[in-house]
């Protein structure tokens, strides 16, 4: 029988018959248009310019090494190397969004000068919870029903845990929810700046709204006829103000003791102001009071070390060692007298202090730093502190109703720091503070003793004082009825 003629005219290895040869046919037809092929993709990956990694074998785990896939990185920016963060990476710095947080499309084109406006508050449920003694996040949210994970979640990203690290009882955070889901909280960092922390999928993101205010400049002139309060209220003065301007005088004026029908004031201040509304009244920069005749002048200064306090025109220090009144002015009861009747007693005893009355409960305030040398009770004084200060000063308060607990035996305590409260203890007719003043352990009138003064401004910056001073004084004048008169 005739050999069968092979339909091959060619083979890879010439010189063998087909017999010798152990491929099959189809098999041998394979191997060239496989290497082929693979010669072709390998070229098309090379022609891509460099856009793509090289392919990595991934395994899908099955038990035979599963189905082999091919995980193609992403370009690369044009900056360098595309990164990613890991599950486990703590995020550091702020994540930064499109306008509105929106996570697909490219945002809207905005004017280079204008600020992107701050994402709405996604629909929900609203809580404004305040922040009450003992309370933490982690406590206020197991009391609401909201989520740990999503307050944790919140709590990864720096912006949002830095900026609720610390709360106090009286703070406010406002929450949106659906359920125990946080879609968002708010809370007011200062007048000019609030946080809102937004749900963006599973993770939180932060926006930082500033709203800030703008300080005007306000003028306020009033006599007094009855009282400084009454007089101030006419000026058209809030209670606040009218407290901060006595306290700019507090160590030359008595408030509560010394002032007469006729005198006067004028005043320089702030006004606080956001978005055309008023907030609040700001510092006093310049003042000035006239007190049965006797003028008292002080301007607010700023030196460039930041210490602010209130100097007179030619740059001493308002402060004194020691305030004149212990307490905030209201009435006096009673005044320094060597020869009055006791009310109670009913015979002649010295009083060798001064009485303010006010209504229980009152705070009562150090005259000038000291330590505590006494406190508890003492006699027909009653509740009673006595205070040690420099200088063989001693001063004395007394009828109190209870003690600060600030305020204990051989504590140190500062001027102004309330030691106790007003009350009606010992031999007191009515609730009111009986207050002496001692020098080497004679009795003085706290009204009229001379009292040491604080330091002027330092003299390497004195002329820079003087020259802040200048316009305050000058605005001051404008508005002084003498300076007026004069003008007249």
């Amino acid at each position: 029988m005739g050999r069968v003629s092979s339909q091959l005219r060619h083979d890879y290895k010439p010189g063998r018959s087909l017999s010798d040869r152990k491929i099959p046919r189809l098999r041998l037809f394979l191997v060239p248009a496989i290497l082929l092929l693979g010669t072709v993709l390998l070229i098309s990956l090379n022609d891509a310019g460099g856009t793509l990694h090289s392919p990595k074998a991934v395994s899908s785990g099955g038990p035979f090494g599963g189905i082999q896939t091919l995980e193609v990185a992403l370009p690369r920016k044009a900056s360098g190397e595309l990164s990613s963060i890991q599950p486990d990476t703590e995020v550091h710095g702020p994540v930064e969004h499109d306008i509105g947080h929106e996570t697909a499309g490219a945002p809207e084109e905005t004017d280079p000068g204008e600020a992107p406006e701050a994402s709405a508050l996604p629909e929900g449920e609203t809580l404004a919870l305040r922040i009450k003694p003992g309370d933490t996040l982690d406590r206020l949210f197991r009391r609401q029903g909201l989520s740990l994970a999503d307050l944790a979640t919140m709590l990864e990203v720096k912006e949002a845990r830095n900026a609720l690290a610390v709360i106090k009882p009286g703070d406010e955070i406002q929450v949106v929810h659906n359920g125990p889901k946080v879609l968002a909280l708010t809370r007011e960092l200062s007048e000019e700046l609030t946080i809102r922390v937004l749900r963006d999928g599973d993770a939180f993101s932060v926006d930082f709204l500033a709203d800030p205010v703008e300080r005007r400049i306000a003028h306020a002139r009033g006599q007094i006829k009855t009282s400084l309060f009454e007089a101030g209220s006419d000026a058209g003065m809030s209670d606040t103000l009218i407290m901060n301007l006595a306290g700019v005088f507090a160590w030359d004026v008595d408030f509560a003791l010394e002032i007469r029908e006729g005198d006067s004031f004028s005043l320089v201040y702030e006004e606080v102001w956001q978005d055309e509304r008023r907030l609040r009244d700001g510092d006093v920069l310049a003042a000035e009071f006239i007190n049965q005749g006797r003028v008292y002048r002080a301007v607010r200064y700023r030196d460039p070390n930041g210490k602010v306090d209130y100097y007179t025109p030619e740059g001493l220090s308002v402060r004194k060692a020691f305030l004149r009144a212990p307490l905030d002015f209201n009435r006096v009861s009673s005044n320094f007298n060597p020869n009055r009747l006791h009310p109670i007693l009913k015979t002649k005893r010295p009083h060798k202090g001064v009485d303010y009355a006010a209504p229980k409960g009152t705070p009562v305030k150090a005259a000038g730093d000291g330590r505590v040398i006494f406190r508890g009770r003492n006699g027909g004084y009653g509740n009673c502190v006595i205070i040690q200060h420099g200088g063989n000063i001693t001063t004395l308060y007394a009828h109190l109703s209870k003690f600060a607990g600030s305020a204990r035996k051989g504590s140190r305590v500062s001027q102004g720091q309330t030691i106790g409260y007003v009350g009606a203890t010992g031999l007191a007719t009515a609730p009111h503070l009986h207050y002496e003043y001692r020098l080497n352990g004679v009795h003085r009138n706290p009204r009229t003793v001379p009292l040491p003064e604080a330091a002027p401004v330092a003299a390497e910056y004195r002329d820079d004082f003087l020259q802040a001073a200048r316009p305050l004084l000058a605005q001051l004048d404008a508005i002084t009825p003498t300076r007026l008169a004069r003008a007249d």
